[in-house]
């Protein structure tokens, strides 16, 4: 239930933003914490800032021509919401899609205001992307796309102002192209205008892992506060891309045993534990579907089309692919089959009907905003390096990354406790990401 002031803040935005069924979801769940808040800092009522941080500060939409190999051209549409920018500039990553609007930007950059502040960096919340589809396409084409993309979007970024990354469908290829086209335009090497760049022009060790690494490391303190580790665990990671890779390295470096892994066309199970070179090589390298994973794995591993990889039974589960996978139901039969932990790999994949029933049943559950947010701390740690001209070991960024989830995750934890909510991570994750928003949007004046 929301509190009473703050249902009133729902409707207006109900009310301002319709059809935007995503965005509803994010604000609703943010607004469900932080109804404690109110009572402990009156001032943010005061100084409206609940309604000022659900209405963002700029919303790009434009138009994106290329040409394919045909010499055919597609019209398609670009996006950049830059949300809130109390604690730095805008930070979050692009997402090229077909199921890409208004609404998933919105709810992506509302969410990355939380998680950004979260990890104690120095940036603002941001997401942006396109309804392009990178599937099937050539890297020329892939090129021209990102060339025309950026042509527009380049007069809106800036390492001091709006600094872009990348997320599904846009991976260092894209990055270089991004980044290569806003060099020419602008004629300046301005490495801290987007991370998630190759390392051979700027680019930070860690951070193609660390989206999947980090979400391993918040799980691994979830763990821990439940009095266990990751040794011997069942695991299954949704997805086949970047971030469920890393987040299946991590937790069997850790000692899991992952059995399952996915993408859009169905999911393999893998008794003996997901090969993660071979998964590298089909999915990362050759961009093939997973049956092919199945297929050259032999005996040990089985594909099942069509179906959702939560029908299989595991003790921790780590959604790393899209919005809304797991229902209800899903978790339902999740606490059936014996799963006590959850972190979010991906942006909301949980339904607020999921979450209330992991919660319900004692599983311990991390949120996206603060499972996830791996991948853009090490991108302010890329940032950092680029402003200093500097370039870090793989060691030393790991541990940067290690500490960053693991101060996350206390942080959660406590501010939960410390608002009466003991080991409700979503509640602490929102409150402790909106109280440091709040108090820079206060400190700021209005603005």
């Amino acid at each position: 239930m929301l509190h009473e002031r703050l249902e009133a803040v729902y409707n207006n935005v109900l009310r301002r933003n319709p059809g935007e069924v995503e965005f509803h979801q994010a604000v609703r769940e943010v607004l469900e914490s932080i109804g404690p808040v109110l009572a402990k800092h009156p001032e943010y009522a005061d100084q409206k800032i609940i309604e000022r941080i659900c209405e963002p500060e700029r919303q790009i939409i434009f138009r994106v021509p290329w040409e394919d190999d045909n010499g055919e051209i597609h019209i398609n549409r670009g996006f950049r919401v830059e949300f809130n920018s109390a604690l730095g500039p805008y930070k979050g990553g692009l997402r090229f899609h077909p199921s890409v609007y208004l609404g998933i930007i919105k709810f992506l950059s509302f969410e990355q205001i939380f998680k950004n502040s979260l990890t104690g960096m120095p940036i603002g919340g941001g997401k942006g992307g396109s309804d392009f589809d990178p599937k099937g396409k050539s890297d020329r084409e892939i090129m021209r796309f990102c060339q025309s993309f950026m042509t527009e979007l380049y007069r809106h970024l800036g390492e001091y102002t709006d600094v872009p990354a990348g997320d599904i469908g846009v991976g260092q290829r894209e990055i270089g192209y991004l980044f290569g086209q806003y060099k020419r335009i602008t004629n300046r090497y301005e490495s801290g205008v987007i991370t998630g760049k190759g390392l051979s022009y700027g680019g930070a060790q860690v951070r193609t892992e660390a989206t999947g690494y980090g979400c391993a490391f918040f799980v691994e303190e979830m763990l821990k506060a439940r009095g266990t580790t990751f040794e011997g665990k069942r695991v299954v990671v949704s997805g086949a891309g970047n971030v469920a890779i890393y987040a299946i390295e991590k937790a069997q470096q850790l000692g899991a045993v992952v059995v399952a892994c996915s993408d859009s066309t169905g999911y393999v199970v893998d008794e003996k534990g997901i090969d993660v070179e071979l998964l590298k090589q089909v999915k990362l390298v050759e961009r093939r579907r997973l049956n092919e994973y199945a297929e050259r794995r032999g005996g040990a591993a089985t594909f099942v089309p069509g179906r959702t990889v939560w029908e299989v039974p595991c003790e921790v589960a780590m959604p790393s692919a899209t919005q809304n996978e797991i229902t209800g139901k899903d978790a339902e039969r999740m606490v059936r089959n014996g799963c006590i932990a959850v972190g979010e790999g991906a942006n909301m994949p949980t339904t607020p009907e999921g979450i209330r029933v992991f919660q319900r049943a004692g599983v311990s559950f991390g949120p996206g905003k603060a499972a996830n947010a791996g991948g853009v701390a090490t991108s302010a740690l890329e940032m950092q390096q680029n402003a200093s001209r500097d370039r870090w070991t793989f060691e030393y960024s790991e541990r940067r990354l290690r500490e960053i989830m693991q101060d996350i995750h206390d942080r959660c934890l406590q501010t939960a406790e410390e608002y009466g909510m003991p080991g409700d991570y979503v509640a602490g994750a929102n409150i402790d990401g909106f109280i440091r928003v709040a108090d820079a949007m206060i400190a700021l004046g209005l603005i």
